[in-house]
């Protein structure tokens, strides 16, 4: 007898009147959302996907991702007549092979990828320059310590014709970093527990890179 009532109060029959608390009514699956569904999941396949309808027989379908990770890896007969990665082509080595009568537009360039000497700099270069005095530094200096605020590492560059890191080796502002960092504070004590948990936590994996090789 009491085996019965423990097994009814654990699993309770279907048939029984008591039991229709156990049952959820709204979690049953119907028909109409069933075809629902499996209307939403009929996705059709993109065109390009399926057979050609025009093609005879089978042909070279050139699909490259939208970000190549090189202009080269585009054949140039894939490339318009107005494309200015033509240009590019031209300057690999194998445009040196070509004649005059072969025009520009039909050159194909060689498996291999070209120098990066061979190609012209994006940017203008950076030649370094050591032109400042040991009275330019000291005036530097001079200058950062008199008014950290007005003679910014950015104004004493442009006005000694610097980097702003020679600037940092030559003089320091040690009362504007210590605004800096009491102005960080600051901020730090308004954060909540989740986010300082976070950053803490950011910290901790930072120390760990250098360990993972």
């Amino acid at each position: 007898m009491a085996s019965t009532i423990f097994a009814k109060a654990v699993r309770p029959s279907v048939a029984a009147t008591e039991t229709s608390g156990f049952v959820c009514n709204s979690c049953r699956r119907q028909q109409s959302s069933y075809r629902r569904t499996r209307k939403a999941l009929r996705v059709k396949p993109d065109p390009s996907f399926l057979p050609s309808t025009t093609e005879t027989q089978d042909h070279i379908i050139f699909n490259p991702p939208s970000s190549a990770p090189n202009v080269y890896h585009t054949p140039s007969k894939f490339l318009p007549i107005t494309d200015p990665r033509r240009r590019l082509h031209t300057l690999a080595p194998s445009s040196s092979a070509a004649t005059p009568s072969t025009p520009a537009t039909s050159i194909i360039p060689s498996s291999a990828p070209p120098s990066a000497r061979s190609l012209p700099s994006v940017r203008p270069q950076y030649q370094k320059k050591y032109h400042l005095t040991p009275e330019q530094v000291e005036e530097i200096r001079t200058l950062r310590a008199e008014d950290p605020r007005k003679w910014t590492r950015v104004r004493l560059a442009e006005k000694f014709e610097c980097s702003q890191f020679f600037v940092s080796l030559c003089c320091s502002a040690p009362e504007v970093k210590a605004e800096q960092d009491k102005a960080l504070e600051e901020i730090k004590r308004k954060w909540g527990r989740r986010k300082t948990e976070a950053r803490e936590a950011r910290q901790e994996r930072k120390k760990l890179w250098g360990q993972d090789a």
